[in-house]
């Protein structure tokens, strides 16, 4: 495996590019690298309680300029337009998510839509929840953002939209019909036809096995593991590392870039 041919960069945030809100040393210099070179990136999320205008401007108050965030929400909005055309949508989430749905120009019902969207609502209320319910046991299609059970905050781990995917499963026995985010490689595909290019010119950067790395083999993009964050050497299995790019950083990624 090399990285000859690799056009965009997709980077998970949180224990790749940054640790506890602030850059790794070797974050801007190869950006800057990348940049200088023509080389694309992009930064990806899962958290669809926040805009990627929220990311965008925590990434430049680290001061990485002009960052693209790619989240979780927007990848749902996109898979949405294309495969549910001109229907009215619910959705179990914040007013950032709902306003990605309508930079689509997707209708919002929330009394009586056609499909149903589930995200991270940091605003849930119990109506909220009853009318989800109530939706759910329509036999509406049912779309989740992304699964992750826990979302990690200052004060330690807090209910993410897989929990609330619980409490509903709980209630009316459903569960969602198609999540879109990591580890589900249609977030790279999304990503993928944003930018015109086929799935084999993305390099997927992220420290974790069970989410960006496992999206990466599954959607045949170039997956590259950094210790940087959750993963130690010792929890990648021997048959696993012969499948993907291993770094102790992504500082090192330049050297392979220079070296191919």
């Amino acid at each position: 495996m090399d990285l000859k041919g690799i056009k965009l960069f997709v980077m998970d945030m949180d224990g790749t590019i940054h640790i506890g809100g602030e850059l790794f040393e070797w974050t801007l210099p190869f950006l800057g690298y990348l940049k200088e070179n023509g080389i694309k990136y992009v930064f990806l999320t899962n958290n669809s309680s926040k805009s990627a205008k929220d990311y965008q401007n925590m990434l430049e108050g680290m001061g990485i300029e002009n960052p693209v965030v790619f989240t979780s929400g927007e990848a749902t909005a996109r898979y949405v337009k294309r495969n549910f055309p001109n229907k009215s949508v619910c959705i179990f989430g914040t007013e950032n998510l709902i306003y990605v749905f309508k930079d689509f120009d997707i209708k919002i019902d929330k009394e009586n839509p056609n499909l149903l969207v589930l995200g991270y609502d940091t605003t849930a209320t119990y109506e909220k929840i009853r009318k989800f319910a109530l939706h759910l046991r329509k036999g509406l299609p049912y779309i989740a953002t992304h699964p992750d059970i826990n979302c990690p905050s200052k004060e330690g781990l807090i209910p993410d939209a897989g929990s609330f995917i619980a409490l509903f499963e709980k209630s009316t026995g459903r569960t969602p019909d198609f999540i879109v985010g990591k580890p589900n490689p249609q977030m790279l595909y999304e990503i993928a036809q944003a930018y015109s290019i086929d799935i084999s010119e993305i390099a997927m950067v992220g420290d974790r096995l069970y989410t960006d790395i496992k999206m990466a083999i599954d959607a045949g993009a170039l997956p590259i593991l950094t210790l940087s964050g959750e993963t130690n050497i010792e929890d990648v299995p021997e048959k696993l590392r012969e499948r993907i790019i291993i770094v102790e950083n992504i500082g090192e990624i330049t050297k392979k870039l220079l070296d191919s």
